[in-house]
């Protein structure tokens, strides 16, 4: 069966096409424009779809007409795993993705899995099916917009910017503490996953994952179709 899974974030769709559990293409498109998943639900005969939006009342009645099975990700749609988080409904839809496809990906693991974009996510998944919680702290163009908007004479810096451990300019001194201080942060999450829940595998995922997964201690696996994963084992469970 040949399965839709389309994950809309703030400001694209990102989506994939599955036959079973293989990946088969990927795609992404600017947030308004639907057309070009419609046409690829027509060239690979889609016949279930699962949706996953950060957009609430979200229009995705072209699709539903399309495909058979339209399921949209919600607080009430049934999950893989044994989710210990409070409160199901405030939840980004995209964290229990990634969850999801950890599972998909290292069944019966535990696994510590990092989403570093617009935020950082960490999520702590213990034994392939108990998701126990995580964290959100602000991602990386985040904290150098930080810096820029509530100083008055810190300049905007970028990930690109060069710089030494210890910055000899101010530019370097921005540079190097943010970029170190996610490093240190993401390598102590490591760390007290491991001593708290004996956790060994990070997965990372996200628009600043491959950024990151070179200057970070091994073992680590980037995937930047995690969620893509999560979704398809999502709709699989609910098939």
């Amino acid at each position: 069966m040949v399965k839709l899974v389309i994950d809309k974030g703030n400001s694209s769709i990102k989506y994939g096409v599955f036959d079973k559990e293989a990946l088969i293409a990927v795609y992404s498109t600017p947030h308004c424009d639907q057309s070009q998943i419609l046409k690829t639900i027509e060239k690979y005969k889609a016949e279930s779809a699962i949706i996953s939006s950060v957009v609430l009342n979200d229009d995705f009645s072209e699709i539903r007409e399309r495909v058979a099975q339209v399921i949209i990700l919600d607080a009430s749609t049934r999950l893989p795993f044994v989710s210990e988080y409070e409160t199901p409904e405030t939840i980004g839809k995209d964290r229990l993705a990634a969850v999801a496809g950890a599972q998909a990906l290292y069944p019966g693991s535990s696994v510590l899995i990092i989403d570093a974009g617009s935020a950082i996510t960490y999520e702590v998944f213990v034994d392939g099916e108990i998701y126990k919680g995580g964290n959100i702290s602000p991602g990386l163009e985040m904290r150098f917009k930080a810096l820029n908007a509530f100083t008055d004479k810190l300049p905007l810096v970028s990930k690109d910017e060069e710089y030494n451990f210890a910055g000899r300019s101010t530019r370097q001194a921005i540079a190097s503490g943010v970029i170190n201080g996610m490093i240190f942060e993401i390598e102590g999450y490591r760390e007290s996953v491991k001593q708290r829940w004996g956790i060994n595998n990070t997965i990372i995922s996200g628009g600043d994952s491959i950024f990151f997964v070179e200057k970070l201690k091994k073992p680590i696996f980037a995937n930047q179709n995690l969620v893509l994963f999560g979704l398809n084992r999502i709709l699989e469970y609910n098939a």
